[in-house]
């Protein structure tokens, strides 16, 4: 078993890469130094100070402004704010020593080999024997980069590149070099699984490794075909974003805002170093990207690329005349027949079979992408699974090549790549021949791939971490209805997982997550609420809510938000632990859900509030009454009470959403001492059924209902009217919104009673469930309603 410990790291380097993977080191508890040039001159800030080179600040200033940009950019690269005191800042003359004192240097200097090597010729003086050593280039070979050093450090470096941003994109690419020791490669896999939070991919050291090369190539391939098919910039964003689980940024503003300069020099180092790759002259720029290079159209960094914003107003770069022009809206009646199929898995079919400009595009497309992936194993990598995983967390990509010919159908990729007048790699054909017809196949809830020297489906590696509910679905199946399905997860435990669209929550949902505890009470030991979407719930369905208050059917809507209340004390006061595994965004019901189960494991990267606001009510499923409650829980002996439950009200009033499960701490959305954070988001089910049977095994008891909230009644009450008064009077809210301020202030005041009194939650309940309702009688909720739905924005109205 490898004993490393990570405690300390240094980071040379600190442009924007740098400073991004210093933070997400921050962001993970470990100690980090981070290092960079000192200045050459003086800047004018630094003359009128009359200060000179020698001066600490000065020679501090490139780390130190650099670091200062990278916390304030958005989205952040921390966490939380106060993470990053755990990053030291210096520079490469007075602190180069204290590298002796870190488990692992990364280097992170600009992409020149020469400056690289004397920056590990300086490091090698004063890193101590052991300690890991690597680079994050995005292409130089790692051969060239340790030739000249020590056995010692020739055994402990590789390269370990990092996606921009670090804390967002979860490719961490591990290069071998030639002499690097199989236990730090190990060590380095594991690490970036279990504390980064990262999909771990070992790479073999050729140009532009794995994600890159396969992603370029997919830019490349797509800048030829644009004049081809006769298709515009708009054309490929639309074909080429979420409805092929692609990123909303598709392709063309993917590269405006990556930089065209950044596309340019990883094409050029492909074409210059892989001369047999059969795609070789794909990777030569096309005139037009010549031409924008010149023009230094680079896209967000020089306010222009192939799109270019002009006041408020974006324009789009014609291919042709090279001029912008205004947008135009891309449609195509393929594009139209995926709209009722939700998974994107299944719409490739579909797409393969358009009969238009759009089905043509993606013929050509998917079989010049199968073709290419094919003849990259072995030169790329030996497993073919690695290729997926790379382009899913390093392009954010829901599903990889060969995951998407799977789905196509590995006989019918081929019928496509024939049709271009090409052929795939020899060993595809092979596999259907040994008896294979898919690269994958699930076993016993586990992925295996087709291992092309063995002729057989083998196991991937490190699953036993992760539960997949994809792969379990069928098997462990114990109850279904439209809104959920309910896994057996063994050992006693129980999954709900929502699959409504974005995993709102409507009747089904919460039926589902009654039946989930009726079977757990009964048959088992505890109960998991979580799910593998890209959300775990965006909140109520507003859809209902909506027709329901149009339609003037009062007695229904309350009877709906009663039943979404009684559902939510449910699961706080069941006989078994339930476990909430919040990721992505966990919004109004989705926050309150989280909120009333026993325990929370939430993805760090857990983007949760409660924003009820925003569509003109309060929160309705029990999330005022808990705001309250949870304020009472934290009431002192001589505290101010007024400004603690001002706190809760203005988390609710002002619609915060935390950027991380850490900042979530901070709104008393999550709760110290009690709920947690995973770093690796495959790992969540896993972990928080875990904690689901811990809990049990230690001996759960059902929990006795509340009857000790403090409410401060008139004298809270009387301090929020006048402080919604102020703020309308002073503009900062409108007339309605100082309503629903007022509402949720007699709520969370537990009313208009004379003094401080001990209420239940029902009573609370009650009265939240009162405000919501009278809300939805007002036509400016309504409205707010309605704007939400067609436009997914909130209205000020």
């Amino acid at each position: 078993m490898n004993k490393r410990r990570i405690k300390k790291i240094a980071v040379i380097g600190s442009g924007i890469m740098g400073s991004g993977i210093a933070c997400h080191f921050a962001n993970i508890g470990v100690d980090v130094i981070l290092l960079d040039i000192i200045p050459r001159e003086l800047n004018d800030a630094e003359k009128s100070k009359g200060l000179t080179l020698d001066n600490k600040v000065v020679r501090n200033r490139i780390v130190n402004d650099s670091l200062i940009t990278s916390l304030k950019s958005k989205p952040s690269p921390i966490y939380h704010q106060s993470f990053a005191t755990r990053i030291t800042t210096g520079n490469l003359e007075d602190d180069i020593s204290k590298v002796k004192d870190v488990d692992w240097i990364m280097e992170v200097v600009v992409e020149r080999l020469d400056i690289k090597k004397q920056v590990f010729e300086k490091l090698e003086k004063h890193r101590t024997p052991g300690t890991l050593i690597t680079s994050n280039t995005s292409g130089i070979p790692i051969h060239f980069m340790s030739e000249g050093r020590s056995e010692d450090f020739q055994k402990h470096f590789c390269g370990t590149h990092f996606f921009n941003p670090a804390r967002y994109l979860k490719l961490f690419e591990i290069i071998p070099g030639p002499k690097t020791d199989a236990s730090v490669i190990s060590f380095l896999n594991a690490y970036g699984e279990q504390f980064l939070g990262k999909t771990s991919v070992i790479a073999k050291d050729t140009p532009a490794f794995i994600g890159n090369r396969i992603g370029i190539f997919g830019i490349q391939s797509l800048f030829h075909q644009v004049k081809e098919l006769g298709l515009t910039v708009e054309e490929i964003d639309k074909l080429t974003g979420p409805v092929i689980g692609r990123p909303k940024s598709a392709t063309f503003r993917t590269v405006d805002v990556v930089g065209l300069d950044t596309l340019v020099h990883v094409a050029n180092g492909i074409y210059d170093n892989c001369l047999n790759d059969e795609a070789h002259e794909l990777f030569k720029l096309p005139d037009f990207i010549n031409t924008m290079m010149e023009n230094k159209w680079l896209g967000s960094k020089t306010g222009q690329g192939f799109y270019k914003k002009e006041c408020k107003d974006i324009l789009t770069l014609d291919l042709n005349t090279l001029e912008y022009r205004p947008n135009k809206k891309a449609n195509f009646a393929t594009l139209e027949l995926t709209k009722t199929i939700d998974k994107v898995i299944d719409r490739f079919k579909v797409l393969v079979s358009g009969k238009d400009k759009a089905g043509d595009f993606y013929r050509k497309n998917f079989a010049a992408m199968f073709e290419y992936v094919s003849y990259r194993i072995p030169e790329i990598s030996d497993e073919l699974y690695k290729l997926d995983d790379a382009m899913k967390a390093g392009f954010g990509w829901e599903h990889g090549p060969f995951q998407i010919w799977d789905a196509i159908g590995v006989e019918k990729g081929i019928e496509l790549i024939k049709a271009q007048g090409k052929q795939p790699a020899a060993w595809v054909n092979e596999m259907l021949a040994s008896g294979s017809s898919s690269f994958y196949t699930v076993k016993n809830g586990a992925t295996y791939y087709y291992d092309i020297p063995k002729k057989s489906q083998e196991k991937i590696p490190g699953q036993d971490a992760f539960i997949i509910l994809d792969n379990i679905r069928k098997s462990n199946e114990v109850f279904k209805n439209s809104g959920v399905v309910i896994e057996d997860l063994g050992d006693g435990i129980l999954n709900c997982e929502f699959q409504s669209k974005m995993n709102t929550i409507g009747g089904d949902v919460l039926a589902g997550l009654n039946k989930a505890i009726d079977l757990a009470e009964k048959d088992f030991a505890g109960l998991v609420i979580g799910n593998q979407g890209a959300n775990f719930s965006v909140g109520a369905n507003i859809g209902m809510i909506f027709m329901m208050a149009a339609e003037q059917e009062y007695d229904e809507l309350n009877m709906a938000i009663k039943y979404f209340q009684d559902t939510m004390m449910r699961m706080r006061y069941s006989s078994i632990p339930t476990i909430a595994a919040p990721h992505g965004m966990a919004l109004g019901g989705g926050c309150e859900l989280s909120m009333h189960a026993d325990k929370v494991v939430a993805a760090a990267e857990t983007y949760i509030g409660l924003v009820e606001f925003g569509v003109g009510v309060i929160p309705g499923g029990g999330g005022s009454k808990e705001m309250a409650l949870r304020a009472s829980d934290t009431f002192r002996k001589n505290d101010v009470e007024l400004n603690v439950l001002q706190e809760y009200f203005l988390t609710i009033g002002m619609a915060k959403v935390a950027t991380s499960a850490y900042e979530a701490f901070d709104f008393g959305i999550l709760q110290n001492g009690k709920d947690v954070v995973v770093v690796n988001r495959d790992r969540q089910i896993a972990t928080a059924k875990a904690y689901a049977k811990l809990m049990a095994e230690q001996g759960y008891t059902q929990p006795v209902k509340r009857k000790d909230v403090k409410v401060l009644g008139k004298q809270a009450l009387g301090m929020f009217l006048v402080g919604t008064d102020a703020m309308e009077a002073s503009r900062f809210i409108s007339e309605h919104d100082h309503k629903i301020a007022n509402k949720l202030a007699y709520v969370m005041a537990g009313g208009d009673l004379s003094e401080p009194t001990l209420v239940s939650e029902q009573y609370l309940l009650d009265l939240e469930r009162e405000a919501f309702l009278s809300l939805c009688t007002e036509r400016k909720t309504l409205e707010r309603i309605q704007h939400m739905l067609k436009t997914g924005k909130p209205l000020r109205n």
